[in-house]
């Protein structure tokens, strides 16, 4: 099943949905609505290899608990991100068991063509 999470507060989240192709079969998850589960989580880190990968370093939080100056392990990086939806990078794609992390343009034109519009 392809998904997506995202944040419905973040315009970038709301510009990149709004791109996405008509009628494709995503099932579309609110991370601040539902969070993310351990398992969602373990998904994404098999697919990208990484929690620090999943990992979003814009953050507010990431600069107000000053973590940019701590040493961080994967398992802190795990979690954080279970902690608080603001430490997912966004948007996550899965699709066709492949992961998408974030809206570079270069991502994005990747997630088109794994949705076939492009």
């Amino acid at each position: 099943m392809d998904k997506i999470y995202y944040l419905a507060s973040c315009d970038s989240c709301r510009k990149i949905i709004k791109t996405l192709p008509q009628g494709n079969n995503l099932v579309f998850r609110d991370i601040k609505q539902d969070s993310i589960t351990e398992e969602e989580l373990e998904e994404m880190y098999q697919l990208s290899g990484s929690y620090e990968a999943l990992f979003s370093k814009k953050a507010q939080l990431y600069k107000s608990m000053d973590l940019k100056n701590k040493h961080l392990t994967e398992a802190d990086y795990k979690k954080f991100i279970l902690e608080h939806y603001t430490f997912l990078s966004r948007p996550v794609f899965i699709i066709d068991n492949k992961v998408f992390v974030g809206g570079t343009q270069q991502n994005m034109l990747q997630v088109m063509k794994a949705l076939g519009d492009v």
